[in-house]
């Protein structure tokens, strides 16, 4: 910390800084949608399969109306389009053949990794100029950034009692 600074201004300047990230590579993953014709929403899925399949988790449809917040039409929606654009695939589960798993096609992971590729690289070459112990501070830092958001997300119930509150405040 710099002497003279207060604990808050540093903590302040860190959140900025952290919501510019996200704010440019909000508008590169932007561009990539724009560049193939993808909704936003739709390069969020492919971000949510492409995670889901890295960590070994099957990915249905509802556990991807879960992730994007969606609803059950607006989440079917979305697969077909995806699938029309040769982005993902369906597949019946081999166990239980009333359950549908969503796949990103091969196509679709060389698409993201010519243009993510460059990014990528550059990223994991700046991490790789921290030491380890740098590194899992890092990884530590992110996973309390997630936590402080995902405890700031308002519910839809807590959203709808917000709403009525207010009304009957007016």
């Amino acid at each position: 910390m710099d002497a003279g600074r207060e604990p808050v201004e540093d903590s302040l300047d860190t959140v900025h800084r952290l919501r510019a990230l996200v704010v440019e590579l909000h508008l590169l993953g932007a561009d990539f949608a724009r560049m193939h014709g993808l909704h936003a929403t739709d390069l969020r899925a492919l971000i949510c399969l492409l995670d889901a399949e890295r960590n070994g988790r099957e990915a249905t449809p509802t556990w991807l109306r879960e992730q994007l917040h969606l609803n059950s039409a607006s989440v079917t929606a979305l697969i077909d389009r995806m699938e029309k654009s040769g982005h993902v695939r369906r597949q019946r589960d081999h166990q239980d053949r009333r359950r549908v798993l969503i796949h990103v096609t091969p196509e679709a992971v060389q698409l993201g990794q010519s243009f993510f590729g460059p990014a990528i690289a550059n990223a994991t070459n700046a991490i790789g100029a921290y030491s380890a112990v740098q590194v899992q501070t890092i990884a530590r830092f992110l996973a309390d950034m997630q936590q402080s958001i995902d405890a700031a997300r308002v519910s839809p119930g807590d959203q709808a009692s917000i709403v009525q509150t207010q009304h009957v405040r007016d």
